[in-house]
């Protein structure tokens, strides 16, 4: 069977596009493609961070609680006050990115320095708020126990509140502390750092104050942390209690499994490397404005392309947020 092509000029052509089909540069379009498939990267990630937490939602740690530090306000109860202050800087910055990109487009190279710099310092902001939540993180305020299975016990009075491992110990200035190594005893299992506090001590402090109950990472319906009673809160400490633990890592985390630490340096760490990034990025385009490149050139398209990246940055950033501290 034979296919006959009958050219018919310009209006029977298939393909009448050219090389800009959908008047966008190369380097545009290749933004777009960037931007999709690193879209569909961290809708993975926030996907199987989804699933964690429905597997283990009835002990999956409580973001008000976790997130409830504020600079210079220490020992404030601020639940999700600076990590909103964070996003807001974010987006705001995403405002400003958009009036570089205007005052691009209208060849008005002063306002594109100006807006451009408010994105920078914007980002920048963000970057240093992120290592900040990071170390708080890390190091933890409360401490708690862990115990043989990797359930986490935290302390706190008979009104609810919680009571730090510093409050309770009753330390033994005499009794030499070893840290813990492989090659002490099971040869896969050592100490990165020695806790501040032996379980012992804490044994000992916790059973002079009648006021302390213990609280476990189990959820009642709720949403709150079970409390036990003071016998049973002293039976889990003696019997069940192998370690101490201090802040959070990618082993142990005193706010309860480690598998919510995993996730949260895993998804925050690898956003906040875009953002660092688009901040480098906007840099190097700012010095560019600067020294007049885009004006030579009759165009900021560059200003665009940076632009779309931030945008997404952004984009991602509240989602990122909505999934991991709001819900």
């Amino acid at each position: 069977m034979e296919t006959t092509v009958t050219n018919t000029g310009t209006e029977g052509k298939t393909w009448g596009g050219g090389n800009q089909p959908l008047k966008v540069s190369y380097g545009k379009m290749m933004m777009w493609f960037f931007i999709l498939s690193d879209a569909l990267t961290f809708s993975g990630f926030l996907a199987a961070y989804g699933f964690s937490r429905f597997k283990f939602i009835d002990s999956w740690p409580i973001a008000d609680e976790v997130f409830n530090h504020f600079p210079f306000l220490h020992g404030v109860d601020a639940p999700m006050y600076y990590v909103a202050l964070m996003t807001f800087i974010l987006i705001f910055s995403s405002v400003t990115m958009v009036l570089a990109v205007d005052a691009g487009h209208q060849m008005k190279q002063k306002k594109v320095i100006l807006y451009m710099f408010l994105t920078i310092i914007g980002g920048a902001i963000f970057v240093g708020s992120q290592a900040w939540e990071w170390k708080n993180f890390i190091k933890g305020e409360y401490g708690a126990i862990e115990t043989k299975g990797g359930q986490i016990l935290q302390f706190v009075d008979k009104d609810g509140h919680r009571v730090a491992l510093h409050d309770i110990a009753v330390v033994d200035n005499h009794k030499e502390r070893l840290q813990h190594e492989s090659k002490m005893g099971i040869w896969y299992d050592k100490e990165g750092t020695l806790p501040t506090y032996t379980v012992d001590e804490i044994r000992a402090g916790f059973s002079k104050r009648s006021d302390l109950l213990i609280r476990t990472q189990i959820l009642t319906e709720k949403g709150e942390k079970t409390i036990l009673t003071r016998e049973e809160s002293l039976r889990r400490l003696n019997t069940d209690a192998i370690g101490v633990v201090e802040g959070a890592n990618l082993v142990h985390n005193e706010y309860g499994t480690p598998l919510f630490a995993n996730f949260f340096f895993f998804i925050t760490g690898f956003h906040g490397f875009h953002v660092l990034s688009g901040v480098v990025i906007n840099i190097i385009i700012f010095f560019n404005v600067i020294i007049g490149t885009y004006e030579r050139r009759k165009n900021y398209e560059m200003v665009e392309k940076v632009g779309l990246y931030w945008h997404f940055v952004d984009l991602v950033w509240v989602f990122v947020f909505t999934f991991f501290y709001l819900v």
